[in-house]
């Protein structure tokens, strides 16, 4: 069973940055994606950011060119640098990892970190 635990959340005021980190533990199959979503209260969960094992990143409109996601995989860690930060990127933010195993696709989610930006 993979666990993930995020940490790093918190409030700050719009300009700021905070860097949330998710550990993983369990077995994680070496070939997979880590990214990191958000949610507001009425709306759909949406990609802020994903990375592959090899490195290849993806970020959702709204991080491009503000956030940085990054992995260390010896520490099976994923990290989401988020920099000047707006009140709209206000909302709970959870990791997730997907792998396909021999039993076919595994997904997994974190419980969900708050991020809160004061304007």
């Amino acid at each position: 069973q993979v666990q993930l635990v995020e940490s790093g959340g918190g409030l700050v005021q719009a300009g700021g940055s905070l860097r949330l980190s998710c550990a993983a533990s369990g077995t994680i199959f070496s070939t997979n994606i880590r990214s990191w979503y958000r949610q507001t209260p009425g709306k759909q969960r949406e990609l802020v950011a994903a990375i592959t094992s090899g490195g290849s990143t993806n970020y959702g409109d709204s991080a491009k060119g503000r956030f940085t996601i990054s992995r260390d995989n010896a520490k099976n860690t994923v990290y989401l640098q988020m920099n000047s930060l707006k009140p709209e990127d206000t909302a709970v933010y959870y990791c997730h990892v997907y792998y396909q195993s021999g039993l076919g696709p595994k997904v997994y989610w974190g419980q969900g970190t708050q991020v809160t930006v004061s304007s």
